[in-house]
């Protein structure tokens, strides 16, 4: 899989998988596209993958991935970030733009 787990995203993941997991348990990050970075995610903990899943190593983290999340985090960096706007795992994907290029004004009254 061509993707990166920056230590601190690791760390994240490992710590949710202790917490919320038992032996075998890994962290299931289901990728779509769409938000500011150009990818969504939805995580959670589980006891094993589910059907479909490939079951990837990254670093001290067992990952659970669907079909789709294998082929959009192609290239991506994984981070997670913990500031007063937003906590959890961001992307970064030199593919996407981000939302301040694109320059458009959301009609008044919305």
């Amino acid at each position: 899989m061509n993707f990166t787990i920056t230590p601190k995203a690791e760390k994240f993941m490992r710590l949710m998988v202790m917490s919320d997991g038992g032996p075998g348990a890994g962290f299931r990050l289901a990728v779509s596209p769409g938000g500011c970075s150009g990818l969504n995610a939805d995580i959670c903990v589980l006891r094993e993958p589910m059907p479909g899943d490939a079951v990837v190593q990254k670093g001290a983290v067992r990952l659970f991935l669907p079909a789709e999340s294998r082929i959009l985090l192609d290239g991506v960096t994984v981070d997670f970030t913990d500031t007063a706007a937003k906590t959890g795992l961001v992307f970064h994907d030199p593919k996407a733009t981000t939302c301040a290029s694109h320059g458009q004004a959301l009609p008044a009254g919305l």
